[in-house]
């Protein structure tokens, strides 16, 4: 594992029109390492991500990617928004969607380069999507079309992966195929995951990292209780809060 963080963020705040959105926020993430950002709505998990991923600019801290600032490390970074940049009824083919995210990788004219077919269909076949190549993507179901999403962010084999609540419109089955699949990646590159379902993607996670305008990290642990019988309604994996603190680098904790 490489000693360089994958993400180190240090003191970071970030205000919009005077309201201070991020607060001080400390956040290391080692390499290899699959992470959950949980939080309520306004919570600034979605600016958070906007900074890591180098389109914002802190006003208080600092962000370094791989040892690199976010705009210089974007080229190692792969990302799956939460709903897809385009109309779901556009004309276009799933292969033409995957092969799009090398847009910017060297000279790049049009989709047809063979080297961008090459890697379009490697990523599908990653995800278990080969079979989707030529269909048109309004045709996909929920399910389908986030895997084509993850395949796009796949296909420049990315050292870092950035999913932002990638399961939120899909149904239940759908989200544990995904997460499945992001744990079995191989390569397995450094995963930063946002998501509302603190209880599901704890089975998945390393470590979880709770973001309400300030941080803190806690490790996933098994627990059972009348406390999560009675907040889920079902038998959880839950995180075990330990004293509140800085989100430095851990010992993994996934089974």
């Amino acid at each position: 594992m490489s000693a360089t963080p994958a993400i180190a963020v240090r003191d970071l705040s970030f205000a919009y029109d005077g309201a201070l959105i991020l607060e001080r926020v400390d956040l290391t993430v080692l390499a290899g390492e699959f992470i959950g950002l949980v939080g309520p709505n306004a919570g600034g998990k979605s600016t958070l991500l906007r900074l890591i991923l180098g389109l914002l600019s802190p006003q208080r801290g600092q962000i370094h990617v791989f040892g690199e600032s976010p705009q210089r490390a974007a080229r190692h970074i792969g990302y799956v928004p939460q709903f897809p940049g385009f109309p779901r009824d556009f004309p276009i083919a799933v292969e033409q969607v995957v092969a799009m995210g090398r847009l910017g990788q060297g000279s790049w004219w049009g989709w047809t380069r063979r080297a961008d077919r090459a890697a379009a269909r490697r990523a599908l076949a990653a995800v278990g999507a080969e079979g989707l190549a030529e269909r048109r993507v309004g045709a996909l179901s929920g399910g389908q079309l986030q895997r084509v999403l993850l395949a796009r962010a796949l296909v420049t084999e990315p050292r870092l992966l950035i999913l932002d609540e990638p399961t939120a419109n899909v149904d239940q089955r759908a989200e544990g195929d995904i997460f499945d699949l992001l744990a079995g990646l191989d390569p397995q590159p450094t995963i930063l995951v946002v998501s509302h379902d603190i209880a599901f993607i704890s089975a998945y996670v390393h470590r979880v990292a709770c973001l309400n305008r300030t941080l803190t990290c806690h490790p996933t642990d098994a627990l059972d209780g009348e406390l999560v019988q009675h907040l889920y309604g079902t038998r959880l994996r839950a995180v075990a809060h330990d004293l509140p603190g800085p989100c430095p680098g851990a010992h993994r904790h996934h089974t």
